[in-house]
């Protein structure tokens, strides 16, 4: 009954890091980031529009969701006490309800996004004010925020994990399932990486700094968030192999509460100066904005 109980522990664990610290610490830092902007610029990108108002009635319905999710995780983790304390309970109803939990926790933040790039759709097209910003031209790589090292650990790692599936078992099984996922989460993070480095601005408001910041963060998650899964696939086929499968639910509640952890260290991180140092996974230096 270890298991069990360990999986409810980390359970409980992944309800308070998504659904409560998690939505805590976005609050606070899209308040920070608002307040390093003087209201002039605000309002020379988007005229007529009440930006505070706006945003805290959008943070009161994002905390409002969150809410409602962790009262359902709390309902939820009082049935997975009811159910797995049997003897004949199995895994696969607690992995399936477990995936369904984590979507509705990915619902939030989800919502900020749909309705950050609807109010852009709509306010955005305004012109440009007078000065136009020029771009920088220095070329960015993904060297320049991510170490060489962490980046041969996150694709030996999918190889390493390969070969292992392969040399266990040769013959078409879930293995094989598991590598083609693997294979599809490196295709989404590549895609988001490219995006990141060669896609255009999003926030036109935002300094060189501030925007180089983000694209660091986002790509140190998605290259971190490889490494992670890798481990995570790694983990769930040697517990099937070992027959311990009662154990999956606990490794997947761990696994999502680490990658919330990583997330939490973004926002934790206080913003850099305008103008850093170009030191091998930090953040190019850069030329002023015009």
């Amino acid at each position: 009954m270890i298991e069990v109980y360990a999986f409810l522990a980390m359970f409980f664990v992944q309800i308070l890091a998504m659904s409560v610290l998690h939505p805590a610490w976005f609050t606070r830092y899209v308040r920070v980031q608002a307040a390093r902007y003087p209201a002039e610029r605000f309002a020379q990108f988007y005229p007529g529009v009440d930006l505070d108002l706006a945003r805290e009635r959008l943070l009161t319905r994002y905390r409002a969701l969150n809410t409602g999710i962790a009262v359902l995780g709390l309902l939820l983790l009082g049935w997975l006490f009811n159910y797995m304390r049997s003897p004949a309970w199995g895994e696969r109803p607690v992995v399936i309800l477990l995936c369904v939990y984590v979507v509705m926790q990915l619902l939030p933040i989800c919502f900020v996004a749909w309705s950050g790039a609807r109010f852009k759709s709509k306010v955005l097209k305004h012109s440009l004010p007078e000065g136009k910003r020029k771009a920088t031209l220095q070329r960015r790589g993904l060297f320049d925020f991510v170490s060489p090292f962490t980046v041969f650990l996150a694709v030996a790692g999918y190889f390493l994990f390969a070969a292992f599936v392969i040399y266990v078992q040769q013959k078409p099984f879930k293995g094989f399932a598991l590598v083609g996922a693997l294979t599809l989460v490196y295709a989404a993070e590549a895609f988001v990486v490219y995006k990141m480095l060669y896609g255009k601005k999003i926030n036109p408001i935002e300094t060189n700094a501030d925007s180089v910041r983000a694209i660091g963060l986002a790509v140190k998650s998605c290259i971190y968030g490889c490494i992670l899964c890798v481990l995570f696939f790694a983990t769930i086929f040697t517990i099937d192999l070992l027959e311990l499968r009662s154990w999956i639910p606990f490794a997947t509640s761990a696994c999502l509460v680490v990658s919330m952890l990583l997330c939490f260290m973004g926002f934790i991180a206080s913003p850099p100066s305008p103008h850093v140092g170009n030191m091998r996974g930090g953040m190019p230096r850069l030329r002023p904005d015009a």
